[in-house]
């Protein structure tokens, strides 16, 4: 049935609806959901695959186009908006809480098309949709053997704009007592450290019980304990380069490959004994560049290292995927100048890894520091004589001397502060501001006063403590610089301040637009006199109106307004930096990740 005929006002996408409003439908793709809710934490990647000016009215044509990222290219689906339904006019696949909003529909028909059917959309692994909206690296984590450094990989992981899928133990699916569901995938939303608030066990009961809201929006806390008790993995996207941004002082080296297994030449199989085919295998070679001159020492290069093999049918689920793996092996200087080593060289030298297990995946993908030298990887099968084609993939992060001195000082600097404090006060606070560069600037001289500390310190602080921890602090740093980066590009004249028209615009490319009213309220109330805006007004209104932003989607049932109690009512108005906090207050025990259903 055509999208008109479901509604008399179809609409495409609408950037005002809440991220977590589609559902899934009768075919068991909760893989492709989670992905997709996923990739709507980031308007631009998200816009990579949905290009967003599309819509029912303007140069409307009856058909939509998407890309995919397709085993290394970047591929354009188009479906047309005629989507299957039910006896009752209902969508059978996913569907909106917008009854008049199609792009998660269109969206899933177009995949399906690139997968073979909806049929063929049954039953898969969030990984695989992952890479196929991303092209980027996917690494998983099983839970019950997850490493003691969990929550520092989950705060490097959020912090860094990759995308997090989850997956519950595989029994029937139906739901427990705690609402999970088994053998489902869901999207990892957030996570959050908390100690315990002061200011919430000053509280009364009748408070408390005002304070802490249960809303059924698909989103929920939890510990991370029960995090690790109820998920069976973790699947980690990171970027491709091209969707990347890229962190201060460094840069991503990305680098693609393609072979193939075939029978009776290249499909060598595992590594048995000295009599088997290991040796015809494909070889790929590494290179782990030396560090820069002047380098005290050796530092290891963290490497991901994908392998993924293409399907075998049209239809995905047609022919199930081989059980693939890889080994890595340093090359001695002695076959430093050879394009592939040969047989006995394999049984002379060990594999610096093994596959711990042969999957049938897609992508399989191992993290890995390597020293430099030149290596080889050699992708196999878990039989010999297996047909398939394969791509390696292995992304890298590189530093240029320049960057890397300046990115060690600020390590050096963290490490040391937060060794002596764990907890950093306002005057701390001004010491790390006014210690790091702050491109494109003018003054060389220390920005930010200790006034001005106190405002921002009261914003990042989420527990009301009066100190942020590293984990707190780390994250907004990454907004801060982007907040300058912004300001710099806005700063035409080069004057350090900007005027109301360079605010609205410097505000438009933080996503956020402003009434002209409201821009010249906010001149008054953060600039200067002369109405212009110095770097350290607009980083604390730029902070500022991201905390409002939260406080109102806290608390916002229907995304147009919101109903407050008076201890919410009080908590904004007394202590505005904290608005949209005191529902976290009532989160006492929430040390660990946020997860929305898939």
């Amino acid at each position: 049935m055509a999208t008109q005929e479901l509604h008399s006002n179809p609409h495409f996408y609408s950037a005002k609806a809440k991220r977590l409003h589609l559902c899934q439908g009768l075919v068991g793709d909760c893989w492709f959901l989670a992905a997709l809710q996923a990739l709507t934490l980031h308007q631009d990647i998200l816009s990579r695959v949905i290009p967003l000016n599309q819509s029912f009215t303007e140069k409307y044509a009856g058909i939509f186009r998407f890309w995919f990222w397709h085993f290394g290219k970047w591929v354009p689906v188009v479906a047309d908006d005629r989507l299957p339904v039910s006896e009752a006019g209902q969508l059978v696949f996913v569907s909106s809480t917008y009854k008049n909003l199609f792009w998660g529909a269109l969206l899933e028909k177009a995949y399906a098309k690139l997968s073979g059917s909806y049929e063929d959309l049954q039953c898969e692994q969030v990984s695989e949709a992952l890479v196929d909206f991303t092209g980027g690296l996917t690494m998983t984590i099983n839970l019950a053997e997850a490493p003691g450094k969990l929550w520092d990989i989950l705060t490097r992981a959020t912090y860094s704009r990759t995308q997090i899928g989850l997956q519950t133990h595989s029994r029937k699916e139906r739901a427990l007592k705690n609402g999970l569901v088994p053998g489902h995938a869901y999207t990892l939303t957030g996570i959050r450290k908390s100690r315990g608030s002061s200011v919430w066990e000053l509280l009364s009961p009748k408070e408390k019980i005002l304070l802490l809201r249960k809303d059924d929006d698909g989103e929920f806390w939890m510990a991370l304990q029960d995090f690790k008790a109820h998920f069976m993995l973790l699947v980690i996207c990171k970027l491709s380069p091209g969707l990347l941004s890229q962190e201060v002082g460094q840069k991503w080296s990305y680098t693609m490959l393609e072979g193939r297994w075939e029978k009776g030449t290249t499909a060598g199989g595992p590594k048995k004994s000295p009599l088997d085919t290991f040796w015809k295998n494909p070889q790929f070679l590494l290179l782990v560049w030396r560090p820069q001159e002047g380098r005290k020492f050796q530092m290891p290069c963290s490497m991901l290292v994908s392998l993924l093999q293409k399907p075998r049918h049209r239809h995905r689920n047609k022919k199930p995927h081989l059980a693939i793996g890889f080994y890595l092996f340093r090359m001695s200087k002695s076959y430093d100048d050879q394009r592939r080593l040969p047989p006995k060289s394999f049984w002379k030298n060990a594999p610096l890894n093994w596959p711990e297990t042969f999957l049938r995946e897609k992508e399989v993908s191992r993290e890995l520091w390597l020293e430099p030298g030149t290596y080889v990887i050699v992708p196999c099968t878990s039989e010999s004589r297996q047909e398939s084609d394969e791509i390696g993939r292995n992304s890298s992060v590189v530093f240029s001397k320049e960057t890397v001195d300046q990115s060690e000082g600020q390590d050096e600097f963290f490490t040391k502060l937060f060794e002596k404090h764990p907890e950093i006060n306002a005057v701390q606070l001004q010491k790390i501001l006014n210690h790091m560069p702050w491109s494109g600037l003018r003054s060389e001289q220390p920005l930010f006063s200790l006034e001005a500390c106190q405002g921002i310190l009261a914003l990042l602080d989420l527990n009301a403590s009066g100190t942020v921890s590293i984990q707190e602090f780390r994250d907004p740093w990454k907004q801060l610089m982007l907040y300058q980066e912004v300001f710099h590009k806005q700063d035409t004249n080069r004057s350090g301040c900007l005027n109301w028209a360079q605010l609205r615009a410097a505000m438009r490319d933080t996503g956020i637009v402003l009434s002209d009213d409201v821009c010249r309220l906010m001149l008054i109330r953060y600039g200067g006199p002369d109405l212009q805006m110095d770097v350290v007004s607009f980083v604390r209104l730029m902070l500022r109106v991201e905390n409002m932003e939260d406080f109102f989607q806290n608390l916002t049932q229907d995304g147009k307004g919101i109903y407050l109690q008076k201890p919410e009512w009080l908590t904004m108005t007394l202590y505005p930096e904290k608005a949209g906090r005191s529902s976290a207050l009532a989160e006492d025990s929430a040390y660990g990740p946020r997860v929305a259903f898939g």
